[in-house]
């Protein structure tokens, strides 16, 4: 439980940095306009703004509210800052080790209760810059005033929808003191953002775990589909090779096939074997286990015995007449004749 409030602490302070820093530079880059408000000794307020050059210099307040001016005009999207009298205040001065000047406010809202009549709910504090003594030590001054005096001043403005409202009063050595602040809705809120960045980086951490989870469970599923297409695979080659050489095997069939079916190479290298030198061959057809030749020969019919005598063809016989031209040097024959397959080495 230590190590995860450690963790949130760790987180906040980060995240409070940064929504710190980016709120600095977008007031950098657009600074509303400034309205102030500072209270005379008689009790009235003097205005110091832009627009009211033409309109009145003081302001009353009664009622909890300020009379003598239009400030829905004034004051609208601007930064109002209430200066205070010192004597509305309580002043406490307070000296601190050196090393702490990086946590004075801190340390003043824990011990704001100790300091001055009020709890940290029940004022409005703030502290100066603090002034080194020496290398050991720092003094800032404390200024505290009741909430509820100063809440009166700011329920009084906030109507009129200014970017901001501050409460701040003049320190004893001459430098000023803000008290209290509070942000318009439309204002960028260092909290909100904060609180903003917080979000948005659960939101990212959860999508993180979303997306590997996903990933994970879609690597598993091609690592299955890839295994699947693998064993089919092996399943299809194993087909091909036969399982051991079977007379249904796909290398098998093609194996008879090779033998079974006349290779026309060998065909043509039959017939001019065996063909005389006085025959000369000018067509052949070859369909699958069927030949036919035609040309020309001096002894047509010696040729029948001829081609039935060698080992690859049988049945040969004449399938149109034979004929003789007076151009032709010998008789014009057309044989055909069945094949036997002879492709075994």
């Amino acid at each position: 439980m230590s190590s995860l409030n450690s963790l949130r602490g760790m987180l906040d302070a980060w995240t409070g940095t940064v929504a710190g820093t980016i709120v600095a530079a977008l007031e950098r880059m657009v600074a509303p306009r400034v309205v102030r408000l500072v209270e005379t000794e008689a009790g009235a307020f003097a205005l110091e703004a832009a627009k009211s050059d033409n309109g009145p210099k003081q302001l009353s307040f009664a009622d909890g509210k300020f009379e003598g001016a239009n400030l829905a005009q004034i004051v609208r999207g601007s930064r109002v800052e209430i200066a205070l009298r010192p004597a509305r205040f309580l002043f406490r001065p307070l000296e601190l080790p050196a090393r702490a000047a990086d946590f004075i406010e801190g340390i003043v809202r824990a011990q704001i209760d100790r300091l001055t009549p009020w709890s940290a709910a029940e004022a409005v504090f703030g502290c100066s810059p603090p002034v080194a003594h020496g290398s050991e030590s720092i003094t800032t001054e404390i200024a505290a005033a009741p909430r509820r005096l100063a809440m009166s001043y700011v329920e009084a403005v906030s109507p009129f929808h200014p970017s901001a409202i501050a409460i701040v009063t003049e320190a004893g050595g001459g430098g000023r003191i803000k008290v209290f602040e509070q942000r318009s809705r439309g204002a960028i809120d260092p909290v909100r953002l904060s609180r903003t960045l917080q979000t948005v980086l659960a939101l990212a951490a959860v999508a993180a775990v979303v997306g590997s989870v996903a990933a994970s469970y879609l690597a598993d599923s091609l690592s299955a589909q890839e295994g699947e297409l693998g064993r089919q695979i092996t399943q299809r080659r194993a087909a091909l090779r036969g399982d051991g050489g079977g007379e249904r095997s796909p290398l098998a069939l093609l194996e008879r096939r090779k033998y079974e079916t006349p290779a026309s190479v060998i065909v043509l290298e039959s017939l001019s074997r065996i063909l005389p030198d006085h025959t000369y061959v000018t067509e052949m057809h070859l369909a699958g286990n069927k030949i036919q030749i035609g040309g020309i020969t001096r002894d047509a019919p010696g040729l029948i015995p001829l081609i039935e005598q060698s080992q690859h063809f049988t049945r040969a016989t004449f399938y149109a007449p034979t004929t003789r031209s007076s151009t032709d040097p010998g008789e014009r024959f057309h044989i055909e004749a069945q094949i036997e397959p002879r492709n075994a080495p």
